[in-house]
């Protein structure tokens, strides 16, 4: 009878424990869609906050104090304070009038990759000869700890913009600039054995 009462009070506190772990789970899958809804909408905020309206002081309801960067070019695996966000969107609002919309968002734990369009429209010399008119898709992928972004990975394309042909005359206007010298090279040593000859006539 003991025998049996003991395998009666095992078998209820495997139970117990089985039914705990259920629970557990069940709320741990509850709650990750909670935090990837809300790591959404925050990622949501930082560009209609930063880069659709020009509340750049909001920068901190979003970015950890540091930041690890993965941007195009050599800019990867670096770390910035969040500041420079502010200062990046801060430059391109003195220089112009940004807006946006985002296209979708995809929330994987604690990364949001959110695909979105950036328009620009410059508003003073400067701005039109660093960027010009644009109208920019974009993809960022955000990773959150605690309720702030503390990575980024940044995918531009910049096919789209007016950046390729920026760059094309660039090219061609350095590259006609180097052909240039030794064109000037050879014209000036040719007045100079020009005047060489006419000395020696004399």
């Amino acid at each position: 009878m003991a025998t049996l009462s003991a395998y009666r009070l095992i078998q209820t506190g495997v139970l117990a424990l089985l039914l705990m772990s259920m629970s557990a789970g069940s709320l741990a899958d509850t709650a990750i869609p909670g935090a990837e809804e809300q790591n959404k909408k925050l990622a949501r905020g930082f560009y209609e906050n930063l880069w659709f309206s020009n509340q750049t002081d909001r920068y901190t309801d979003y970015l950890a104090d540091t930041y690890v960067i993965h941007d195009i070019g050599e800019d990867k695996g670096l770390t910035e304070p969040a500041i420079t966000q502010r200062e990046i969107a801060d430059f391109f609002w003195a220089n112009g009038n940004m807006s946006g919309e985002i296209d979708y968002q995809i929330a994987d734990g604690e990364f949001v990759a959110t695909r979105w369009r950036w328009q620009y429209e410059p508003t003073t010399v400067l701005g039109r000869i660093l960027k010009g008119r644009d109208d920019l898709p974009i993809i960022n992928v955000f990773r959150f700890e605690d309720g702030r972004i503390v990575e980024i990975w940044n995918h531009r394309h910049d096919i789209d913009s007016g950046m390729p042909l920026r760059f094309t005359l660039k090219g061609f206007f350095y590259g006609t600039l180097l052909a240039l010298i030794p064109l000037a090279w050879a014209i000036s040593l040719r007045r100079r054995l020009k005047r060489s000859q006419s000395a020696r006539t004399v």
